[in-house]
């Protein structure tokens, strides 16, 4: 006898159609690629022109760094970087892949470089027929009365088949007979299960066993089946099963309830008596090992217990078949079943998983890169399982949702390294359960450095104090830069600003090592030469651009006593450069006889020069003394006959330098009667005249020439200045600065400065240069005699360059 299976019925059908157009509809929206695949394709085929659909050149694939990730799903799908085909790697069992879901799919993640992209590929797994349906058992033995009345129905477990769809429809078929027909559910949950119908009356005399073969054939191309063999006896006399009261029990579990939670109490009743009406409650004995493992059944009191783990992830129903067997010889059984569903509970922590893409990031990443990919899921369902992220903290980075559980995250605010190296951020996943669940991840991220900070001196300017004739290549001085970036960024060089000195170039006065920024001075520096050596030295990174900066290094060169007095030489002297003085008799004390000049090519004490006359031979008392920084040779008391006509005189200059240089200086000093001293003082005037009258005449010409040139720049400035007083005045005011005098005189020599600050009136800008004038050096071999005429001299030309500025 043949039976059809039924088929989904009109509601069912427009259920499905409601789904499958709202799936269409949900992946239009996403704007993923969307590919097909049939199960157990070979290695090789093709798939899809991933490449193409992605909107991606050929000739891009390898230097962008094409690759393809999947979650958990290994090697399945590859793609040829050649001509970028998307094929299978491996095999995919869609069973295993997906188990009994209706909708099977690979999700890909293709990512790319520069820039960074990342594509959502969905690849749809097609069922094929590669599962025949199968039986719990292969055997199935089943204890009839031959009193059971006709049109009785005996509850038998269906087939499974772990395809999908059409290749999971089943038509059962059984064996020809006399006695039994099949009975198929109509609804497609299959919650009434198979059942054998008897048509015909039982004899155990004429038959006392039956077999028959039930065929289950599924719709797939080629048709799959499976068979089991139902083993009919016939019992004898117990004429009445225990029933149940409710064919189908159907309850709600929570899972991870606790061992010894009742479930539900079946009741079934049998209308015999005595012990045929004692009914004792069981599984099946086609029941799963996994129901088995889960539940218990009392065999008195009907209680279904829990008495293992209950996870909603596992399993959300079970379907458990229960015999009701009274005491009768034979015994009858009845049957039923429990369907029971088991609630979701928010037992399951979110899960995050973090793949790095581009650490470390650079900070001059420009906003909006993606430093990772973020990936969250919950086995949960419902509100359970849905996952909200979060970032700690969210500077200067954020996440966002790309796709369903997808995130990435990105940069959001500029990096600076200097200020933070590494980043420790935290991704928090919390799902919408109540209490609600979480799980974090932790990503460092490291900033890389990049060259934007240039060397840094202390102070833009050093001032170094190097005694003269030092050693050469000594160390005078070290300079350093620091560079706030890392590694060859901070990596710091020094060099020379090279320019001249004077004739010669600034490198043959001093260097400096590149590394340590020691500054030497390769020759001994002369104060007398070079008072000031002023010099740049430049500091530059490793970087890529290379940055540097500049400091200005002032070198004083400090005096040392190494040059001792020079006397300078006398007007009318004698053989060896002594002065030669004729003096009359006359004269009282305090006369100046002569005057000792002599200069010293120091500074400071070392140049400042003192006289002393040595005592005379004997250590008589002379009439004559010399001033102590004057060096003018006086005398002490009043001349008189008994002084010796002609007197040698030694003068010892020194200096105050450490140890003290000394010069000797020779006076000779003749004493005369007053008449033959005017004598000689006539016919010295009247010969070749001396120096005082020729540095008279070059001080004369000097100021002629001075006031020349000084009456045309007044001319120019007159003009100027009313030409630009027709203009409209300007900001600021202009006001002469109050000029500084300095006149000294000493030791023989005198020098005269005069500096002046003069404010430009201009409407463009800032008062402009100073203005600085310098007189000139007067001659040595003047007397004390004319030091008067040149300090008057000195203040004449001060008097007229004030008065022209």
């Amino acid at each position: 006898m043949t039976l059809a299976s039924g088929r989904p019925g009109v509601q069912e059908d427009r259920r499905l159609l409601l789904w499958l157009l709202l799936l269409a509809a949900w992946e239009a929206g996403s704007g993923q690629v969307h590919y097909s695949v049939p199960e157990e394709a070979k290695h090789g085929t093709f798939v899809g022109r991933i490449a193409q659909d992605l909107g991606l050149e050929l000739a891009e694939l390898v230097p962008r760094l094409f690759r393809v990730a999947s979650k958990g799903r290994g090697d399945l799908l590859e793609v040829n970087l050649q001509n970028g085909i998307l094929f299978v790697n491996s095999r995919i069992d869609r069973e295993e892949l997906c188990g009994r879901s209706a909708v099977c799919s690979v999700h890909l993640e293709v990512i790319v470089d520069r820039p960074l992209q990342v594509f959502h590929v969905e690849v749809e797994v097609k069922d094929i027929n590669d599962n025949a349906p199968v039986f719990p058992a292969t055997q199935k033995n089943l204890w009839i009365s031959e009193t059971r009345a006709l049109d009785s129905r005996f509850s038998l477990e269906g087939a499974s088949d772990a395809d999908v769809g059409e290749n999971a429809l089943l038509t059962y078929r059984l064996s020809p007979n006399d006695y039994f027909s099949l009975d198929v559910p109509t609804n497609d949950e299959q919650v009434k299960p198979l059942g054998l119908i008897l048509k015909k009356s039982l004899d155990r005399e004429v038959a006392s066993k039956i077999l028959l073969v039930l065929k289950a054939t599924d719709r797939g191309k080629p048709e799959l089946t499976g068979t089991t063999e139902l083993h009919v006896t016939v019992l004898d006399v117990n004429d009445n099963a225990p029933v149940f009261d409710k064919a189908i029990y159907r309850v709600k579990l929570q899972e991870n309830a606790q061992n010894g939670t009742m479930v539900i109490r079946l009741n079934a009743s049998d209308l015999d008596e005595g012990s045929n009406s004692h009914v004792l409650y069981s599984f099946a004995n086609d029941v799963s090992p996994n129901i088995e493992a889960s539940f218990c059944i009392d065999s008195t009191s009907g209680e279904i217990k829990v008495r293992g783990k209950i996870d909603f992830e596992e399993a959300r129903l079970y379907k458990i078949q229960i015999e009701a067997v009274d005491k009768g010889n034979p015994p009858m059984f009845g049957h039923c079943t429990v369907l029971i569903d088991v609630l979701d509970v928010n037992d399951n922590a979110p899960e995050v998983v973090v793949t790095s893409l581009s650490l470390p990031v650079t900070e001059d990443a420009p906003l909006g890169t993606v430093v990772a990919l973020v990936t969250v899921s919950d086995r949960d369902s419902g509100a359970n399982g849905q996952v909200i992220c979060s970032l700690t903290p969210h500077i200067p980075f954020k996440l966002v949702s790309t796709f369903k559980n997808y995130y990435s995250l990105l940069l959001d605010n500029t990096l600076d390294r200097e200020s933070v190296s590494t980043y420790e951020l935290v991704v928090t996943a919390r799902d919408g359960g109540s209490p609600s669940l979480s799980a974090t991840a932790s990503v460092s991220v490291e900033v890389a450095d990049v060259n934007d900070n240039a060397p840094a001196f202390a102070q833009p300017e050093y001032t170094v104090f190097v005694k003269e004739n030092n050693p050469p290549g000594c160390h005078i001085f070290t300079v350093s830069a620091q560079d706030a970036d890392a590694q060859e960024n901070a990596r710091v060089s020094y060099s020379l600003v090279e320019r001249r000195v004077g004739e010669r170039a600034l490198s043959s006065y001093v260097s400096v090592h590149a590394e340590s920024g020691k500054v030497y001075a390769l020759q001994p520096l002369d104060h007398e030469e070079l008072e000031l050596l002023q010099f740049q030295v430049s500091a530059r990174d490793a970087g890529f651009p290379p940055l540097g900066s500049n400091v200005t290094l002032q070198v004083f060169v400090l005096d040392e006593n190494d040059n001792a007095p020079a006397l300078l030489p006398a007007g009318a002297g004698v053989a060896g450069g002594a002065l030669s003085e004729l003096v009359p008799r006359s004269v009282g004390a305090g006369h100046v006889v002569a005057k000792v000049r002599a200069v010293d090519a120091d500074s400071g004490y070392n140049a400042w020069l003192s006289f002393e006359l040595q005592p005379a031979a004997g250590g008589a008392a002379g009439p004559f003394r010399v001033g102590l920084y004057t060096g003018e040779v006086s005398t002490t008391r009043a001349l008189d006959e008994a002084d010796a006509p002609r007197q040698r005189l030694l003068v010892l200059v020194r200096d105050h330098g450490e140890p003290a240089l000394t010069a000797t200086a020779t006076v000779l000093v003749s004493l005369v009667e007053s008449g033959q001293a005017l004598k000689t003082s006539s016919r010295v005037s009247s010969g070749v005249p001396g120096p005082e009258a020729a540095l008279v005449d070059v001080n004369v010409y000097l100021i002629i020439a001075i006031c020349a040139v000084s009456s045309l720049l007044v001319l120019t400035l007159l003009l100027y200045t009313a030409l630009r007083c027709s203009a409209p005045p300007a900001e600021g005011a202009c006001v002469p600065g109050k000029p500084t005098l300095v006149c000294s005189s000493a030791v023989g020599s005198w020098s005269y400065s005069q500096q002046r600050r003069q404010r430009v009136c201009s409407g463009e800008g800032p008062p402009k240069a100073d203005l600085m004038a310098f007189s000139p050096c007067v001659p040595p071999g003047s007397d004390a005699g004319n030091s008067g005429g040149q300090e008057d001299a000195c203040e004449y030309v001060s008097t007229v360059i004030l008065g022209f500025i």
